[in-house]
């Protein structure tokens, strides 16, 4: 049984009333971006206590079971599909576990989690310099930083017209920065000669939130094209007259309410919610569509490190461009037994046994060949206790 289907269209739904239109607002003003306080978990927490809190089935008792308890879990909303899927597959095998997880994004996953007040944070981006050294400061042990998931970070529209759309790294950054305001532009013209353009106002759709989604969106326009202004972050000061929704929820609804809107979001919520992907310009000049195996040909391209710290640039290839890691962080030290236990039960069942909901969902899991240092990674949950 899987609830991501109707989970999304709630979201987006309620998401649809929150989300503000910028025009000529100040970008900056979180009142006018529709943001809220990243330590709050509004309404965006509840898919994940829902699936915590299913009825346990008949079959329960004759599943196995494993370590019980409870998990508090904050973070990206970009892994939110899969980890709502994995925590409610898991509960069958192991009723005796409740998780619930807050899809709040990655910066408020992150202060949480720095904070204490998560058993484990989740990001897009690994922690900074200055992240570990206060992690290590106020636990007194380091961090473990753990790849779970990789996926494809999609330029989204909504117009049935246009069957096709190609984009390029130069045409993107110049689309969010307000040179380019016309879906009929020369230079969008000029990638896609075959196309009747609209004559009508693109809407640019980003984070208002600090997002995990977003650091993957602009680290790749800053490496990639000599035209983006606005740097690489969770956040960054948006130009007027673009549109903010708070999480891959929030900027969905935001391109599909807004007419001539386009906005980036996890590939996951686009292929759920229908909505049409442009194909973007690799390092070697290819047009490529964000698809399942496009992403794993980009993470063909890396080298993952034995400490898991890397970016996804310079793609070329077969490769899509624009794809992000997601990561857990928990302690290796200040659990309890069971908590710890719990902890590391639950994502070594994901990292073995969470591949093919993965893939239905649009992410591509870790490769084979990786999945003996995260496992061992993550036994080191707790080990300097």
């Amino acid at each position: 049984m899987h609830t991501f289907s109707r989970r999304a269209a709630a979201l987006v739904a309620a998401s649809l009333l929150a989300t503000a239109c910028g025009g000529d607002a100040d970008a900056g003003d979180p009142t006018a971006q529709g943001a809220v306080d990243e330590g709050a978990t509004g309404t965006s927490d509840e898919p994940a206590a829902e699936a915590a809190d299913e009825p346990a089935t008949e079959d329960d008792g004759e599943a196995g079971g494993g370590p019980s308890g409870s998990l508090d879990g904050a973070g990206a909303t970009f892994p939110t599909p899969v980890f709502e899927e994995w925590i409610f597959d898991y509960a069958e095998v192991n009723p005796g576990a409740s998780i619930n997880y807050q899809s709040i994004g990655s910066g408020g996953g992150i202060e949480q989690f720095l904070s204490q007040t998560v058993d484990f944070g989740s990001s897009e981006r690994v922690l900074s310099e200055d992240d570990l050294q206060l992690a290590a400061d106020e636990r007194g042990c380091d961090p473990i930083e753990i790849p779970v998931v990789f996926g494809a970070v999609t330029i989204a529209y909504d117009e049935p017209e246009l069957e096709e759309l190609v984009l390029s790294g130069e045409v993107i950054a110049d689309i969010f920065e307000r040179r380019i305001t016309m879906w009929n532009d020369p230079a969008i013209a000029e990638l896609n000669p075959d196309a009747e353009l609209p004559e009508k106002e693109l809407i640019p759709v980003h984070r208002s939130d600090g997002s995990g989604t977003t650091s993957v969106f602009t680290k790749y326009l800053d490496a990639d094209t000599d035209t983006w202004t606005l740097g690489e972050g969770t956040e960054v000061q948006w130009p007027s007259g673009t549109v903010g929704g708070e999480g891959n929820e929030g900027v969905s609804a935001g391109i599909t309410q807004n007419d001539g809107g386009i906005g980036y979001i996890n590939q996951a919520y686009a292929l759920e919610l229908g909505l049409q992907t442009a194909s973007v310009i690799n390092e070697d000049g290819n047009a490529v569509q964000p698809t399942l195996e496009a992403t794993s040909a980009a993470l063909a391209t890396i080298d993952i490190p034995d400490d898991f710290r890397f970016d996804i640039l310079g793609v070329g290839g077969d490769g899509y461009p624009i794809a992000g890691t997601n990561w857990i962080f928990a302690w290796e030290c200040g659990y309890d037994v069971q908590t710890a236990d719990l902890l590391k039960d639950f994502w070594t069942w994901a990292v073995e046994n969470g591949d093919d909901l993965a893939l239905e969902l649009g992410y591509a899991p870790l490769d084979e060949s990786v999945k003996p240092d995260v496992r061992a990674a993550i036994e080191r949950i707790n080990s300097q206790n």
